[in-house]
């Protein structure tokens, strides 16, 4: 019997609904404009036919919904403005700091590649695969002793002679 009520009261906020759509309609027309009228009627129907509580003055209840719905949609657009405003600021700041590659910087670039690939060499065929297998590819170290059949002791001793190749190049390099 209880259930009966219910239902009664949320087809009063329904009817409500349907008797006074123009009337929504307009309210929300002129609080946020006609293009976003119709997303939010929608809204607001789905939102009114999800009241299962009763409702004592369903219009009035309709107006106040209509009404958080502006704020909220408001205030989600001023959220978004604030954030694509800092969005903008820091990468125009991150695009200030980044130097454009200039043919200078291009070759040095190339020719720490070539020393940093000599100093992979010259620790040896197996080092360097490791090397690569973990830093490039990303492989972890268990997986490479399985592949190569060395233990994982091993991988990690050619690790180490491969960053002590390249920590000796970098120290090279920052001298000059």
């Amino acid at each position: 019997m209880e259930n009966a009520n219910i239902d009664v009261k949320e087809s009063d906020l329904v009817t409500a609904f349907m008797t006074h759509r123009a009337k929504l309609a307009r309210f929300l027309r002129l609080r946020c404009g006609e293009e976003n009228v119709d997303d939010l009627f929608h809204e607001l129907w789905l939102k009114a036919r999800a009241v299962e509580t009763p409702i004592d003055r369903p219009l009035a209840y309709l107006y106040r919904m209509a009404d958080r719905l502006v704020l909220d949609g408001r205030r989600g657009a001023a959220r978004g403005r604030s954030r694509d405003r800092d969005w903008g600021y820091v990468h125009d700041r991150l695009s200030e700091a980044v130097e454009p590659p200039t043919a200078e910087r291009t070759l040095i670039a190339r020719e720490r590649l070539t020393a940093a690939d000599a100093a992979l060499k010259g620790v040896g065929e197996r080092a360097a695969r490791i090397f690569r297998r973990y830093r490039i590819d990303g492989m972890d170290q268990r997986g490479i002793a399985q592949e190569l059949g060395v233990s994982v002791s091993t991988v990690e001793k050619d690790l180490r002679k491969a960053y002590d190749a390249l920590l000796s190049l970098r120290e090279r390099l920052d001298e000059e």
